[in-house]
């Protein structure tokens, strides 16, 4: 959080770090009333959280009763409990919400909790769109593809394959330029979606994936 702070402050913008339990409504009441206080307004909620293998997801057959809940809570139920309690200041200035999804969501994936939560994100954005559009709030969805984070590799080297191996074999499978997407592709996908430029659009799902959706036999 704090390195994420100091990053921001020295391309010259301002943030206040603000450690919180997302799954807990309490925390999620604490967050919104702590931008209020500072900023007087809200005009964006940006609602970018997720995990899969580190909450123990699995196929179907070995998933545990207790990971998928870990699974529900972290990935869908902090997002909706986010836009729960800013969605009164997002109705009075008009304001914006993307949703991180995951391509997981229509793509086949084998471990359960994550593909599920995620698919469950979209549906909740689409939601969220048409419930507050009278009010001139627009909500979103991004769902990235096969990215180069330190969550998605070390992951999957945790589990015994080289670095090395894993972003070539995941690079591979990008049409586009045959690479990964990093986090500013998420990010300026974002950036559009909340701006005015994205003004009449909502509900939508986009895809950042590099193509891979669209690839030939996907």
């Amino acid at each position: 959080t704090r390195e994420t702070t100091d990053m921001i402050a020295g391309e010259g913008g301002q943030a206040w770090p603000f450690e919180a339990d997302i799954t807990s409504e309490d925390a999620a009441k604490r967050l919104v009333a702590a931008a209020l206080e500072r900023l007087g307004r809200i005009d964006i909620l940006h609602n970018n959280v997720g995990a899969s293998l580190a909450l123990g997801d699995a196929p179907a057959t070995e998933l545990t009763e207790e990971a998928f809940q870990r699974s529900f809570e972290v990935n869908l139920k902090g997002m909706w409990l986010a836009c729960k309690h800013a969605l009164p200041a997002l109705r009075e200035t008009g304001g914006s919400i993307v949703n991180i999804s995951s391509m997981a969501a229509r793509n086949a994936y084998p471990l359960v909790g994550y593909k599920t939560t995620k698919a469950a994100v979209v549906a909740l954005t689409e939601n969220l769109a048409a419930a507050n559009a009278p009010y001139g709030v627009r909500a979103n969805a991004i769902l990235p593809g096969l990215m180069n984070t330190p969550m998605a590799i070390e992951a999957r080297v945790a589990q015994g394959t080289s670095r090395e191996e894993v972003i070539a074999s995941r690079d591979r499978r990008v049409p586009l330029r045959r690479r990964m997407g990093t986090g500013w592709d998420v990010a300026y996908a974002a950036l559009f979606l909340h701006s005015d430029e994205a003004g009449f659009v909502t509900g939508v799902s986009l895809a950042v994936d590099g193509g891979e959706s669209v690839s030939w036999g996907s």
